[in-house]
């Protein structure tokens, strides 16, 4: 098995998508490995914002739910078709059958992982998760976790667990376990 300070980075080659819950560290996480990896990087639900000019909570409270995932779906589609990029992917990106198909066929799928505790520190702050706007968080969190967890096991190529680790601790085993699985 090689270690993680042996893999050359910049071989591997092909898009990596990550996914998981919110608060997880997908965009810190993704901006390191593309880094590493020497590659773009994109933010689904940040591109969504420029190019709609407005913020999430705004397209919710304006188009719903179910309008934001129409624009989500939009731009998994159009970003998922490039070549040899990092995306990091909305939390609920994962909820649509067309979405899973996309990014299973077209890259690497790496679920990062944190605990409901991690997850709530993490978020507790944000006031641009809408779904987390509600008189307890906690119970919400719970239920989203309950309900995507699935969906990002049966996903994912990889899983890892970012609590207590700073995204710079899991690119490199994000790396190794992407070469063990790609052969250089």
């Amino acid at each position: 098995m090689q270690r993680d300070d042996d893999i050359q980075p910049e071989n591997l080659h092909g898009n990596v998508f990550l996914i998981g819950p919110m608060g997880v560290g997908k965009t810190t996480v993704g901006r390191n490995l593309a880094r590493a990896l020497r590659r773009p990087f994109y933010d689904s639900d940040k591109e969504i914002q420029a190019q709609t000019g407005v913020d999430i909570p705004t397209i919710f409270e304006f188009e719903g739910e179910a309008g934001f995932r129409d624009r989500e779906a939009a731009m998994i589609e159009r970003l998922s078709a490039e070549r040899d990029i990092v995306l990091a992917t909305g939390g609920g990106a994962v909820l649509r059958a067309e979405n899973r198909r996309l990014l299973a066929a077209r890259g690497m799928v790496v679920f990062l992982n944190a605990s409901l505790n991690e997850l709530l520190r993490r978020t507790r702050n944000d006031s641009n998760r809408p779904l987390l706007q509600t008189a307890n968080p906690r119970t919400r969190l719970e239920q989203i976790l309950r309900e995507r967890t699935p969906i990002y096991r049966e996903l994912a190529d990889i899983e890892l667990t970012t609590d207590g680790r700073r995204g710079k601790q899991i690119v490199p085993r994000i790396c190794r376990l992407l070469a063990e699985r790609d052969p250089l």
